[in-house]
């Protein structure tokens, strides 16, 4: 008999799970730092990991990862900045069953990260961990947030994603800053603002910050810098 809609027998094949995995960054105090959960459940409780779940039968994956976030943290995901990040796919990367899972970036505006409110149960606790400090993790998390640390410094180089890590206003000193902390190196003033002022994504918002330093001009990001491009290289001193 010719295999249809009718006969197809869905349970002679096996199914792995899967899962999305959120990543999501913040810079806090001169420190970039990754969002972790502490799990309630086995496996691996009481350990740190990344902040995510098991996917449903009828959403997406962008519906899963957003219901995730709202969960998990209590955020909405239309207020972050989030992007697929890559699949993971180990068969032994989960001790519960074969899972694969589809992991997501995403970046935190100092404000946001007030903002988070960790659910209670499953979730002991929430913490904002330096990359370079971090505990031991569950799973294949280590891996998934190394690759996605990657990321964030290759997209840095050639779009404006790390606007999403400032506040609204920033000076052109909290500017280099950002870019120093994630690249991990120090950039030459004098070409790092030659090079900011000729792509002219930046406009004064006529504010000034004051405090112990000189006062600073606030400045804030054009809408249309989404495409404008970012070469380490040209910031090289």
């Amino acid at each position: 008999m010719e295999e249809g809609p009718k006969t197809y027998d869905a349970g002679k094949y096996e199914r792995p799970s899967v899962t999305v995995d959120i990543i999501l960054f913040s810079i806090i105090d001169d420190d970039l730092k990754v969002l972790l959960i502490k799990r309630g459940n086995w496996p691996f409780k009481n350990h740190w990991a990344l902040p995510g779940g098991f996917i449903k039968m009828k959403e997406t994956l962008e519906e899963s990862a957003a219901r995730e976030v709202k969960e998990e943290i209590g955020l909405n995901i239309k207020d972050i900045y989030l992007e697929q990040l890559y699949t993971f796919g180990d068969p032994g990367r989960d001790p519960r069953t074969r899972v694969i899972t589809v992991s997501y970036f995403g970046l935190l505006s100092p404000d946001k990260v007030e903002e988070i409110k960790p659910k209670k149960g499953e979730i002991i606790d929430s913490e904002m961990f330096s990359v370079k400090k971090l505990p031991e993790l569950a799973f294949d998390h280590e891996k998934i947030l190394k690759y996605a640390l990657k990321r964030l410094q290759y997209k840095l180089e050639y779009t404006a994603v790390g606007f999403e890590l400032l506040p609204e206003k920033f000076t052109l000193f909290e500017l280099k800053n950002m870019y120093e902390i994630i690249l991990g190196e120090k950039l030459d003033k004098r070409n790092f603002l030659k090079k900011i002022n000729s792509l002219n994504i930046v406009e004064q918002t006529g504010d000034i910050k004051s405090g112990a330093h000189r006062p600073a001009r606030l400045y804030k990001f054009k809408k249309s810098i989404k495409s404008a491009v970012f070469r380490r290289v040209e910031f090289e001193k």
